[in-house]
């Protein structure tokens, strides 16, 4: 069975085919900003122009903009391809990530940019299973929450201790993630919107 992995939910921006476990090919692209003109470049670059029996979409949490292009493009080629559509959580793809670089599993802590100076938390277990729900937090709290000598993200915890893996999430890297990862294909965005809905006059 054939995978189209997608993910644009930081500011790196990649796509992955996969057979079964063995990768066919990828792109990864580091951007910024810019996903909805890359995404489908990406893809169209790809064997078969990414054309697979199912499609795993990165659904958050991370930036809005990026967590919308991901999912939208999934569901609109999973619709013109008549196939499911599923999505795996952002941290966890991380920390999947980050114990693929470790000499034995470890238990392992995110820490991703998240929004307004606050950012994206979530601990994992040696078994890579969440040991909590992820949340966002303000910079001040992950001496008290981050507790791992393992943390893996965008976000230097400074420690004199421990080890950091720098990492943004990769497509290439889905099959990392550990059994149970699957999520609704709906946006985690881990914290309120930036955009306060207008006030209505009666």
């Amino acid at each position: 069975m054939r995978t189209l992995v997608i993910d644009t939910a930081t500011r790196a921006c990649s796509v992955a085919l996969f057979d079964g476990h063995d990768l066919i090919s990828a792109r990864h692209e580091v951007i910024g900003r810019g996903h909805a003109e890359r995404l489908l470049p990406l893809i169209a670059a790809l064997p078969d122009s990414g054309k697979a029996d199912q499609i795993c979409v990165n659904v958050g949490p991370g930036s809005f903009t990026g967590i919308r292009v991901g999912v939208a493009a999934a569901k609109a080629l999973g619709l013109a391809w008549h196939i499911d559509v599923q999505g795996y959580g952002c941290l966890a793809l991380v920390a999947a990530m980050a114990r693929t670089q470790m000499p034995e599993p470890l238990p392992v802590d995110v820490i991703m940019t998240g929004g307004h100076g606050e950012y994206f938390f979530e601990a994992f277990g040696a078994d890579g299973q969440s040991v909590g729900p992820g949340h966002s937090i303000l910079p001040g709290a992950i001496s008290s929450l981050s507790t791992a000598a393992n943390v893996a993200g965008d976000i230097d915890p400074q420690r004199v201790n421990g080890i950091w893996f720098d990492l943004l999430p990769d497509a290439r890297h889905w099959v990392a993630l550990p059994t149970g990862s699957v999520l609704p294909p709906s946006p985690i965005y881990g914290r309120a919107p930036d955009a306060k809905p207008a006030a209505t006059h009666l």
